[in-house]
């Protein structure tokens, strides 16, 4: 990829970087990867840390900042401190400190296109690679503006966790405690608040069976399983009805929707419009209206996740059905507590939303940045940008 910059330069990659060498007996198998532990390992994986090790001699501490390279996954990671490399598939690359700024190097890899070999090894596909270059002060504004749309992404990822975490611990007090904090009783499904009267699933939503031919309705949305994000409370994508042939199940707006295949049981949500689904979820309809985000609440807790677990059958694609989950066992507040608990979930779902929002909207910031600041086509030579982040990376190495 050639920069259409003419004051940039072009170099081979293998005359980018200086060799790294680490022993390979001191990589870690999987097996061996711990939950928690002194040192992070990290492979070819996703996830930026795959594991930890309590190993000290596995650890590299020298030639930091690291660039390590999934051979299989085409995946690359910036490393800037002490850690220990996983199971095989991975390459370490330094590029020359004379040459360049780290952190740019890594940002200018990030924005290759390396075709799919599939499982194959591709880093002989970045020795054929060329890279372009300016000046090392260019290099480090560059760096600086993309670490910084990085971070922000980073902040949005922190508070997006901490809202799930809250949702989780309010679900569980909640249904546990109610609203007022007050005695409990020991139920079929645990212990339940003591004022609430004893009820079953059916006693607030039915199963909705209404079908239709895809073709031969005037509905514009269809959801399936690969719609829904397991834990999350609303719809966040779409599928068109034209692209399903056999029969779906018709729902209607503010319809809860639930996965009813084993992988998928922590998969509910509620319909914000009219539409279609796969007969492989269940459409529930509540009887009141204002009750439906406390009967998401229900669907969503740990307990009756492992309810739903143990009425599965079938050998191939093992699932729950209406029938095996309407006795399920609930508590069952007064009218207004049903919705106040219903108002609280949806204002946290509302937060999370509007975090993940913003998170995918830097996420796309980010990439349109990368692009255009590794092409040229947005030139920083001469902002006023503040390197320090970069500077401090850099100097590590």
């Amino acid at each position: 990829m050639k920069n259409c910059s003419s004051d940039w330069k072009n170099k081979p990659f293998p005359e980018c970087i200086k060799p790294v060498r680490f022993k390979r007996s001191k990589q870690i198998q999987t097996n061996f990867y711990l939950p928690s532990g002194d040192f992070p390992i990290i492979d070819q994986g996703q996830s930026k840390i795959a594991g930890w090790t309590n190993d000290k001699s596995t650890v590299i501490n020298d030639n930091l900042p690291l660039i390590v390279f999934g051979d299989h996954t085409r995946v690359f990671k910036f490393i800037d401190f002490p850690f220990a490399i996983g199971a095989d598939g991975t390459k370490l690359i330094k590029p020359r400190g004379d040459r360049f700024c780290s952190r740019y190097f890594y940002y200018y890899l990030q924005n290759l296109n390396l075709p799919s070999k599939g499982y194959s090894r591709h880093f002989k596909l970045l020795k054929e690679t060329e890279i372009s270059y300016p000046e090392i002060p260019e290099q480090q504004k560059i760096a600086a503006v993309l670490l910084k749309i990085q971070q922000a992404i980073e902040v949005q990822e922190s508070i997006i966790e901490a809202a799930q975490e809250l949702k989780k611990s309010t679900m569980q007090r909640v249904f546990t405690y109610g609203l007022r904090g007050e005695k409990t009783k020991e139920t079929e499904i645990g212990r339940v608040p003591e004022r609430w009267d004893k009820g079953k699933l059916d006693d607030l939503c039915s199963l909705q069976t209404t079908s239709c031919i895809p073709s031969q309705t005037d509905k514009d949305i269809y959801i399936g399983l690969e719609h829904i994000k397991s834990g999350s409370f609303v719809i966040k994508r779409y599928g068109l009805p034209k692209d399903v042939k056999s029969s779906k199940t018709i729902f209607k707006k503010g319809d809860l929707l639930y996965g009813k295949l084993r992988p998928y049981l922590d998969k509910a949500v509620i319909s914000d419009e009219n539409g279609i689904c796969s007969t492989d979820i269940l459409v529930l309809r509540s009887y009141n209206d204002r009750y439906s985000w406390f009967i998401l609440g229900l669907l969503h807790l740990d307990r009756f996740i492992h309810h739903a677990v143990q009425t599965t059958h079938g050998v191939n694609h093992p699932r729950t059905s209406w029938k095996a989950i309407r006795d399920y066992h609930i508590g069952i507040p007064e009218p207004n507590e049903i919705e106040r608990i219903g108002n609280i979930l949806r204002k946290i779902e509302d937060k999370l939303t509007l975090n993940e929002s913003k998170k995918s909207a830097l996420q796309d910031l980010f990439k349109i940045m990368l692009n255009k600041l590794m092409t040229g086509e947005i030139r920083v030579k001469e902002s006023d940008i503040d390197t320090s982040c970069v500077l401090e990376m850099k100097n590590r190495g």
